[in-house]
């Protein structure tokens, strides 16, 4: 009998979620967990990998449960996660050594401010891998552990020891764990983890050696749909069935949003922003500040590039206010403040909470307000924070455009964010081009199901997966040009501000 469903499992930053969709790329049910914020010190941040592989099975279960789902009836599992956080594990208990230091973490900062002065070091990164030297990748977390956690780099060494970004540490527990657990990433995953070699698509060695890390750690890279492994039947979803689909997050979301074709764009409006175009089959290095990342592969050795632009934090200004300042209670009541003034009072927020990240890539910059007079009330600050979302795409999308040529004509969205009508008015006013939101806006599961589906049949082609997508609302710009640049030079001196605060 014909399988009906693809479940995916969407492992972010601030929650775990596991949606199940249908031939059409409906969902058919969702369920979602939170998981908790870990700051040991200013700019440290930590998750623990135990209670994300716990939620994973609480999620797992939930979908199943709330959409009434027949394990059996599922074809395939896919993967999606946050990126560039790194955990650490004993094989043979399945235990971390320590908890997973996540992508926002700025604990590396001294050594890559160290290595960056070393003459030629960010051009051979680049050329090697598509990154810039940052706090942001994998490779100087996993050196980090290695060096601070008592007796690990001697366990790493002898083999004792595994590295994973989150995808990796999900499949290899939905698989089996310390009883046979696959070890495997895909080529986006790896990607991002300052190890891979970009033209190559394997680990490289002179990186590794420079890190110090041993190569034994690393999973095995393959594309992003393949079967990799099984679940166990005594696991979350209580069945075997192949795990086939394994993207980064934003890369997932670029397979949901089906940016197949080069010059497609989509942003990801989550607890960062994260802006890739795709580029197609040769990866071309950014001279405007952005990173060459890998979009998705789809056979042993290929891969289809794209441009990317990470803005740290989006999402996270709009739950600062909420948790740390307690402006409103819900997130979403964002929206219903920032309505209530017709502009910012002539304030700049830049949230520069782990440095500047694309174009700027300044570890040493925080956030700032500028412009504040006895005016301004919560609604202008709230306001602002919308705003500067917008900004830092604006700031991406000049960089794209410079570096490819090619003008934005559309931008496809999706993410939690992008519900909120004001800021999705506000990126169009301010990019002068519509911003297009899609029926499924939770395109990073829908990707990963996606890119599962493909490898064992459900789909068969990348064009049956255009079919499914569907327009739920266009933003048409309405702004005109004049006050465009205006607020945008007011933006630039604010940026200006927040530069090279630690010195």
């Amino acid at each position: 009998m014909a399988k009906k469903y693809v479940a995916a499992i969407d492992q972010g930053t601030t929650s775990t979620r596991c949606m199940i969709f249908d031939r059409e790329g409906n969902p058919i049910s969702s369920s979602q967990m939170e998981h908790e914020q870990i700051y040991p010190h200013p700019g440290w941040v930590e998750h623990d990998p135990m209670e994300i592989w716990s939620r994973t099975q609480d999620v797992i279960r939930g979908a199943l449960e709330k959409g009434n789902v027949d394990p059996n009836d599922i074809a395939a599992i896919g993967i999606t996660n946050q990126r560039e956080t790194t955990v650490v594990w004993d094989k043979n208990t399945g235990k971390p050594v320590y908890n997973a230091i996540v992508w926002q973490c700025m604990r590396t900062q001294d050594f890559c401010l160290e290595w960056e002065k070393e003459p030629g070091a960010n051009e051979k990164v680049n050329q090697k891998t598509g990154l810039v030297i940052s706090t942001y990748f994998s490779g100087p977390k996993i050196k980090w552990i290695l060096d601070n956690v008592p007796g690990a780099r001697e366990r790493a060494q002898k083999g004792e020891l595994l590295f994973g970004n989150i995808d990796t540490w999900v499949i290899w527990n939905l698989t089996g764990g310390p009883n046979g657990g696959v070890h495997v990433t895909d080529v986006s995953n790896a990607s991002r983890t300052m190890l891979m070699n970009i033209k190559t698509l394997q680990w490289d060695e002179e990186m590794l050696n420079f890190l110090g890390i041993p190569k034994s750690m690393l999973p095995e890279i393959k594309p992003s749909s393949h079967i990799y492994g099984y679940t166990v039947p005594n696991g979350p979803f209580r069945a075997s069935i192949p795990i086939s689909g394994d993207l980064g997050d934003q890369q997932a979301a670029v397979f949901g949003q089906v940016c197949f074709n080069v010059g497609e764009a989509k942003n990801t409006y989550g607890t960062g922003n994260f802006m890739l175009l795709n580029i197609g089959k040769t990866p071309s290095l950014s001279k405007s500040g952005l990173l060459t990342t890998v979009a998705y592969g789809l056979k042993e050795g290929e891969a289809v590039y794209a441009l990317e632009g990470s803005m740290a934090i989006t999402g996270a200004a709009i739950q600062w206010l909420r948790d740390n300042l307690r402006l409103f209670d819900d997130a979403a009541d964002s929206e219903w403040f920032a309505s209530k003034v017709k502009d910012t009072g002539g304030i700049y927020f830049v949230p520069a909470f782990s440095g500047l990240f694309a174009p700027y890539w300044d570890m040493r910059a925080r956030g700032c307000i500028v412009g504040l007079t006895r005016y301004i009330r919560k609604e202008h600050l709230i306001r602002a924070t919308l705003e500067c979302i917008c900004y830092q795409t604006l700031d991406v999308q000049r960089a794209m455009e410079a570096d490819s040529g090619v003008p934005l004509t559309e931008l496809k969205v999706d993410g939690g964010a992008v519900r909120n009508n004001l800021l999705m008015q506000l990126q169009a006013d301010l990019l002068g081009v519509p911003v297009v939101r899609p029926k499924v806006n939770e395109t990073t599961a829908l990707g990963a199901a996606y890119a599962a589906g493909l490898a064992t049949g459900f789909w068969t082609s990348l064009d049956e997966l255009k079919q499914n997508w569907k327009v739920d609302k266009r933003f048409e710009p309405t702004m005109s040009k004049e006050t465009r640049d205006e607020m945008y030079r007011g933006w630039k001196k604010a940026i200006e501000r927040a530069k090279g605060w630690i010195d």
